[in-house]
């Protein structure tokens, strides 16, 4: 059966809008599909996330890569080309940003793929054959770039019909309200509660201004945390900021190469309960110490002191890409953090080596307590049960 990719000859062309709700649709079908596959892949893991059952992992993918196809073909088939044309012009009539340059590559990138999957579309191989399999595994990549970057082609399709205005404020007014924001800045009254960045790559973030027990809504341009800010508005409440402000665009990305859809395969990793466990059932010196270092392994299965590092590092990394003076200092913090973690990382290590070398066991005094209890003889009278906790024995 071949697949639609185009709209019926005398059907009405759907709105920049209607579009951007296909691919939005489209999304959601395929988080779906990826939160199904995972969990059907955990099924074929062991605990510490080795695949044990290759087959039905296999299977699992098969099943994704069609489920992926038939959602593209339901959602976006007939719509991909007509929402990338409507982006393309809503792009176009942007201002210049840094973004610009990597949202076309995107637009391009989707039209390629795109392309690819209507062909495949146009040509499909026989129903539940290997060669079926083999299509619509090598159309999973250009599927997930849908899936991971329509966004921007949705974000884009959409600003073209809905038009946010500034709210106006006068030259005098601004100034007078970003003087009063400052000053409830400086005595730590002026409350952020959301960020984003709207089309022409500027900053916006909404905070609550509190004078005298009363809020007022008001909307900054700029970096908060250094001098140079503005007020550009001010509102009664959150919804009539967001109608008057510029859209949101889609936020950006730490690393441009990861997809939510297509990870890596966990590495194998003992957790600390494990770890834990190991001591606690251990009888020798060694068994103690081949629990820590398992915890400051390092390399493909580094043990979790390894691991938080990695993720201290990667933290760090986050908050410096926020590019705020606030940002640049949190990724400071947390890159010292990281330096404090590899060194106790190597004092553990050490410590775990000498403990190795005691060449010890726990003496046999340490015995172990029964965890069942003998049975009574039959004539023998059961002993009264404790009296309950919070309540006193009763005399008589």
């Amino acid at each position: 059966m071949t697949h639609s990719s185009s709209p019926a000859p005398d059907s009405p062309l759907p709105t920049a809008s209607a579009l951007a709700s296909k691919a939005r649709d489209f999304r959601l079908r395929m988080a779906v599909i990826d939160c199904e596959t995972e969990a059907a892949l955990d099924r074929t893991r062991d605990r510490h996330g080795r695949t044990v059952h290759a087959d039905a992992a296999a299977a699992a993918r098969a099943h994704r890569d069609k489920a992926a196809v038939e959602a593209y073909a339901t959602h976006l088939a007939p719509h991909a080309e007509a929402l990338l044309d409507a982006a393309r012009l809503a792009l176009d009539a942007l201002p210049p940003a840094r973004h610009l340059t990597g949202w076309r590559a995107v637009l391009d990138g989707l039209a390629s793929s795109a392309a690819e999957i209507r062909r495949a579309l146009d040509r499909p191989a026989a129903p539940g054959s290997p060669a079926e399999r083999a299509q619509h595994a090598a159309l999973w990549p250009h599927l997930t770039a849908w899936a991971d970057h329509s966004p921007i082609a949705s974000n884009l399709a959409d600003q073209r019909d809905s038009q946010h205005h500034k709210a106006p404020l006068t030259d005098e007014e601004q100034q007078q309200w970003t003087d009063r924001a400052r000053a409830a800045q400086t005595r730590g009254a002026l409350e952020l509660t959301e960020s984003w960045y709207a089309a022409d790559g500027q900053p916006i973030t909404l905070a609550y201004l509190v004078e005298d027990d009363d809020s007022t809504v008001v909307a900054l341009r700029g970096d908060p945390g250094v001098p140079g800010w503005q007020v550009i508005g001010h509102f009664a409440h959150e919804y009539e900021a967001g109608k008057a402000l510029p859209a949101p665009v889609p936020p950006g990305v730490l690393r441009s190469d990861i997809s939510r859809f297509n990870r890596p395969a966990p590495a194998p990793e003992l957790s600390v309960q494990d770890l834990i466990r190991d001591v606690v059932e251990g009888h020798s010196a060694g068994d103690a110490s081949n629990a820590l270092l398992g915890a400051v392994q390092r390399g493909y299965t580094a043990g979790p002191m390894v691991r938080l590092q990695e993720l201290l590092e990667t933290t760090s990394q986050f908050a410096g890409a926020l590019e705020t003076v606030q940002g640049r200092q949190i990724a400071a913090r947390l890159s010292a953090l990281g330096r404090q973690l590899e060194f106790l990382t190597r004092e553990v290590e050490v410590a775990a080596e000498d403990l190795g070398a005691t060449v010890a066991v726990l003496p046999p005094h340490r015995t172990p307590v029964l965890r069942t209890r003998p049975r009574p003889a039959v004539d023998t009278t059961p002993p009264a049960p404790p009296p309950r906790a919070g309540m006193t024995a009763r005399h008589r």
